[in-house]
């Protein structure tokens, strides 16, 4: 019995567990196998990928044990196996197309003169042909040796009561092979020149060619995937406490632990640089092939290089807590998911096969009624048997998203799973957060107001306080501070109000800094500091309040510049259609001065709670709308619009809330993850329409007599690989950081 690999906990009482899935060959086959998953008791949720030949099952862990589902399985007449790891997985499909280039190779060298002779003989030259013998000899290998796994296949979908491509394809050639034979006994020599050998031939040969070919594109699809999984380190140099190296497998490394970097090297695991300089080449996660400059204090993630200084960094994070394997978890769980037309796409599988049967049957019965030809009628029922395959319609949906979220990922958009995928392609409404997302996030202290004339006393106050913050106007008041050598007192009894401020107890003193609301509540402000706060605040800065117990001791002004990007961000989703807005927790006068220049409509003075109330009302008008965060306060609006958008420099609350995750603090990422989710669904309609036309066109066209089965077989193993390889086109997409070709 198959073991499936380690489950992971996905929500109290129940297991996430994923397995391969071997044997499966077209989408009514990954229809059998969901089915019979599903109808395990104790299954909630059972998700079967074609592409990725993936089974993802989330059960109740106290009525079902693992066995139950890869006896399901087996008893659909497939096999699950572990899943394997990205390298070992490498490998697996790299011996696979090698036994089936091989297989192909020795297929093709026995139908070779079969189908030479046929060429001959249809220009004219009917001496120059293989002789019935000769015939046999070629074909029957074929038939009964390489053609085996369509006959087990074929075997295994029948005990279970349903049909496949492998039904077809036996039934087809086993007609023609068998007819032949047939022929050769019932006319003797007289039957050379009109046997079917090498139309069987042809058929095995052209369709294990279609999915070698089929297998190969289908590898290039997860190609992005497995890229990411082989930056992966082997190895890292770890510094003992005596000071010598040593160099230890990654996965042995432990947080806490002091690895050494060296120019050129990868960064073995998560951390932070505790000795040295260097740049840092992070373009594995962010997609931003500039390197980035890394000191003491800086982190840095595993799998990115180092360029031409020696790093000493202190383990932060390891295995599958790591940045790597969460981005990889990520996106595997993206692309193991099946979109609403998908869903569509296998209850038409499912009775797709059952129907082209019997349309097969009633192929051959009105050519026998009409002509009374029965070799006429057996060979279009044949190619109607062999054309109609689903292979094509089961890789339409999957293949482009394999491809579609590998390629947003290289680039440095996470997308979490199918649904944000499907609804950000419709995303027609942007909200933008100010802080972090349009702004660089990085504010200054312009200057320090203090009721008593010691701006001083105010400073050291205010930071104080902030020591307990992660607001990026609580790191520039504290950056001020250290600035001018200021000693600060600890803070305790620390409390964050998103949106408004903050509060503390310093050096016994109860303090409290934030907006004039929040202030206002808990001191009067006077007209002087209130009339210099308008000032300022209509001059686009933002004015922080500084108050103690009862007293009011002064303000603080701060200005945080637009990023460098974020008007092209602004003109490309204007481009794409998409209506952007800037709602922010500073003054009106701040945020307006922002959208004047970005050029988008803009409200300032906006709580959380109001951000998610914006949100929700854009969506009452029949907008879709995706919104972009990076804070704490930004997660209510992340959660209440149909996609959020959480930017990579952000807080873990952001990215949690978000569906989308961009992994550079680059805003025109949120239009680049608008274009993957519509190029992604450009390609699953293109694909969906190619493989339903192909079906609607060509099974008439063989019932008619107007495709012989070796062309027949020819279409379908075209079919399938022209699905695939249109997908395979998304692997080039890149985001067009350019507004004027957005």
């Amino acid at each position: 019995m198959a073991e499936t690999s380690a489950p992971s906990v996905a929500a109290e009482g129940t297991e996430h567990v994923d397995f391969d899935v071997e044997g499966m060959t077209c989408a009514a086959c990954a229809t059998r196998v969901e089915r019979a998953l599903n109808n395990v008791p104790g299954v909630i949720e059972a998700r079967v990928n074609l592409a990725l030949e993936r089974a993802d099952v989330v059960f109740e862990r106290e009525l079902l044990a693992l066995e139950h589902l890869t006896d399901a399985v087996d008893r659909a007449g497939y096999h699950a196996r572990p899943a394997a790891a990205a390298s070992v997985r490498q490998v697996q499909d790299q011996a696979r197309l090698d036994s089936e280039r091989r297989t192909l190779v020795v297929s093709a060298t026995l139908t070779a003169p079969l189908l030479i002779g046929m060429g001959l003989n249809t220009l004219g030259y009917e001496d120059l042909h293989v002789m019935p013998v000769g015939e046999v000899l070629l074909a029957t290998p074929i038939q009964f040796l390489i053609g085996l796994r369509f006959y087990r296949g074929a075997f295994n979908a029948l005990r279970t009561g349903a049909a496949n491509m492998d039904v077809l394809v036996a039934l087809g050639t086993t007609a023609a092979y068998c007819y032949s034979w047939y022929l050769l006994r019932t006319l003797g020599e007289e039957a050379d020149g009109r046997l079917y050998f090498e139309a069987s031939a042809v058929i095995i040969t052209l369709v294990l060619l279609g999915k070698h070919m089929e297998n190969r594109a289908k590898r290039g699809a997860a190609a992005a995937l497995q890229a990411l999984l082989a930056l992966r380190p082997d190895t890292g140099c770890m510094l003992r406490a005596d000071g010598t190296e040593v160099e230890v497998p990654a996965e042995q490394l432990r947080q806490g632990d002091l690895v050494l970097v060296r120019p050129g090297g990868r960064v073995p695991v998560d951390g932070k640089v505790v000795e040295g300089a260097s740049e840092v080449d992070e373009s594995l996660v962010s997609g931003e092939s500039v390197p980035v400059p890394k000191r003491a204090g800086d982190t840095v993630t595993g799998g990115s290089v180092n360029g031409f200084g020696l790093l000493k960094v202190r383990t932060t994070t390891v295995g599958e807590a790591s940045t790597l394997a969460r981005i990889a978890r990520l996106v595997a769980d993206a692309q193991a998911g099946k979109a609403s037309v998908q869903r569509l796409v296998d209850r038409v599988s499912a009775i797709f096969v059952p129907s082209v049967l019997a349309f097969s049957a009633l192929t051959f019965i009105a050519w026998l009624v009409v002509s009374g030809n029965f070799e006429q009628a057996l060979i279009a029922a044949v190619a109607v048997l062999v054309i109609a395959c689903p292979c094509a319609l089961g890789l339409a949906t999957p293949t482009a998203i394999l491809t579609g979220t590998g390629a947003a990922a290289q680039a440095g958009i996470l997308i979490r799973d199918i649904e944000v995928l499907e609804q950000a392609h419709r995303i027609d409404a942007i909200v933008f957060d100010k802080t972090g997302t349009l702004t660089e996030g990085r504010p200054r202290v312009l200057a320090v107001h203090g009721t008593r004339g010691d701006p001083e006393a105010t400073l050291r106050w205010a930071a104080a306080v902030q020591q307990g913050s992660e607001h990026p106007l609580a790191k520039a008041i504290l950056a001020h501070a250290v600035e001018r050598n200021l000693a600060l007192e600890p803070v305790r009894s620390f409390q964050a109000v998103p949106g408004r401020g903050a509060e503390g107890s310093v050096a016994g003193r109860h303090v409290a800094v934030g907006n004039g609301g929040f202030i206002g509540e808990r001191t009067p402000v006077d007209a002087d500091m209130q009339a210099l706060a308008r000032q300022r605040e209509a001059a686009g800065e933002t004015v922080v309040f500084v108050a103690a117990d009862d007293e009011l001791l002064g303000v603080i002004t701060l200005a945080d510049p637009p990023r460098s990007n974020a008007a092209q961000a602004v003109q490309m989703l204007q481009a794409l259609h998409v209506s952007p807005t800037l709602l922010s927790g500073d003054a009106p006068g701040v945020a307006e001065r922002i959208g004047r220049e970005l050029g988008l409509p803009a409200h300032g003075g906006m709580s959380p709670e109001a951000k998610a109330r914006a949100v929700q009302e854009l969506a009452s008008a029949g907008k879709v709308v995706g919104m972009v965060g990076d804070g704490v306060n930004d997660a209510p609006a992340l959660a209440a619009a149909d996609v959020g958008i959480a930017m990579g420099s952000g807080t873990d609350i952001a990215m949690a809330a978000a569906g989308v995750t961009l992994m550079r603090p680059d805003p025109r990422l949120v239009a680049g993850a608008v274009a993957a989710s519509r190029a992604t669904f450009r390609k699953i309609r293109q694909n969906l329409f190619w493989a339903f036309i192909y079906n609607v066109v060509c099974i008439p066209l063989a019932a008619i007599g107007y495709l012989s089965p070796t062309l027949a077989a020819a279409a379908m193993a075209l079919s399938s690989v022209s699905v695939v390889c249109n997908s395979l086109l998304l692997r080039g997409w890149r985001p067009n950081l350019a507004a004027q070709n957005a």
